[in-house]
């Protein structure tokens, strides 16, 4: 089996098309999208907020992994805030929420419940992160230590979504990670997003892709087992403060 495992996509719907029009993929009734050699799309979390089609984002992916069972997804930590905020939980509408929020309530009564519907089953059916044996990788959205791998408990949970955190904040209020791939030397690859680097960062056998699209660069895709990335320019306008360099690059 071979996949294609897509980056941060924060509502970037027309980018997210593109791509996978580059990478080979054909358009069924303007609504999903099919690999003609079978190539299964995973999406890396974050697929809403910021960016100016997060609704028809959420239709895309719940198209392609619920009904036509053609693709994967594992949630970032902007879903699980959607997901909370659909629960009617009170979750502050910042940080791009607000953007998601705000096409949200300009549908009408019917169009709300049914997306509000259809992300709740898809993130209610989604693993934590993904295990891929086929193509000895692990997908999580924030990355996972090799110690947690095979576990699903808060510490883990808290990880995946948000990464190596330390609960202290940077000068721009920015939560400070540390840099948990340097210390990973498992043999399966690690493929994740959530952090925004100007291009995909391999360290060991990890790989970030979440080139920051909504943030003005590139939307990319991780191949398997091919180990080649492939990405389509942002429509979005360029915020370099958005993108994190780190000692080594």
């Amino acid at each position: 089996m071979k996949f294609d495992v897509i980056g941060d996509v924060h509502g970037c719907y027309e980018e997210l098309c593109e791509l996978f029009h580059k990478l080979g993929y054909e358009q069924k009734q303007e609504n999903y999208f099919v690999h003609p050699d079978g190539r299964i799309p995973v999406f890396v979390g974050d697929i809403t907020d910021r960016g100016p089609n997060s609704i028809k984002t959420i239709e895309l992916v719940y198209e392609m992994v619920v009904k036509q069972k053609k693709a994967n997804y594992v949630p970032g930590n902007h879903c699980n805030k959607l997901y909370r905020f659909f629960l009617g939980n009170k979750v502050q509408q910042k940080h791009g929420l607000e953007t998601t929020v705000a096409e949200y309530q300009a549908l009408d009564k019917n169009r709300q419940q049914k997306i509000r519907k259809q992300f709740m089953y898809l993130y209610d059916n989604a693993e934590l992160y993904l295990s891929i044996p086929e193509a000895n990788a692990i997908i999580a959205h924030a990355g996972i230590k090799e110690s947690y791998i095979g576990r699903k408990d808060k510490k883990v949970q808290t990880f995946v979504l948000y990464g190596d955190i330390t609960g202290e904040f940077d000068v721009d209020g920015r939560p400070i990670r540390r840099d948990w791939a340097q210390h990973y030397h498992g043999e399966r690859w690690i493929i994740y997003g959530h952090t925004p680097v100007l291009k995909p960062r391999i360290i060991h056998k990890t790989i970030n892709i979440d080139t920051g699209c909504v943030f003005g660069n590139e939307l990319t895709a991780f191949r398997l087992p091919e180990e080649t990335t492939i990405a389509v320019p942002s429509k979005q306008p360029f915020v370099e403060e958005k993108f994190r360099s780190f000692p080594e690059d």
